[in-house]
Order: structure tokens, then sequence, then C-alpha cells
């Protein structure tokens, strides 16, 4: 596996991980996505994550299976949830 693919999929997992917050929040979107479909991220302005992520759909789709895009068109910054931390020295 290249460093590229390695990057691509760390950045799938943490669309992956950001839709499924956003979702929670909104159930309602959760209805529109079929049992067992593929979901395909997408993200604009970004087109080298995008052909890898179809050429990958492509490989995984099986016959019949529903495939969902999802484009991403504006992130927020990333934060830590962390709202306090202590900081010590092991023994």
């Amino acid at each position: 596996m290249t460093r590229r693919d390695k990057a691509m999929i760390e950045k799938s997992l943490d669309l992956a991980f950001e839709f499924e917050r956003y979702v929670s929040g909104r159930p309602e979107l959760a209805t529109k996505i079929p049992d067992k479909a593929l979901i395909m991220f997408q993200v604009k302005d970004d087109e080298a994550f995008n052909r890898w992520s179809r050429r990958v759909v492509r490989r995984q789709a099986k016959a019949e299976q529903p495939v969902v895009q999802i484009t991403i068109t504006k992130m927020g910054p990333i934060r830590s949830r962390i709202e306090a931390l202590k900081v010590e020295r092991a023994a």
C-alpha cells in the first residue's frame, strides 16, 4: 500500500466519522440511505480524493447494491472536545 493510499484511507475514515456525527444529530437523513448501501464520499474541490473514492466504490460494490454519494461541500475547523485535562509525570 502506498503512502498516498494510506492518506486517502485516513481521509475517508475521518469523513465517515464526521458523517456519522452529523447524521446522529439529523436522524431524518438516515432514512434517505437504503439498507446495505455503500456510501461514497466526495469532497468539493478535491478531485484526487474523489477519483480515488469512486474507484474504491466501483471495486467494492456488489451487483444491485445501492450506492449513495455523500458530497461534503463545507467542513468546520477541527477541534478537540476535551474541555479540561491534567498533564503529569508518571512515577
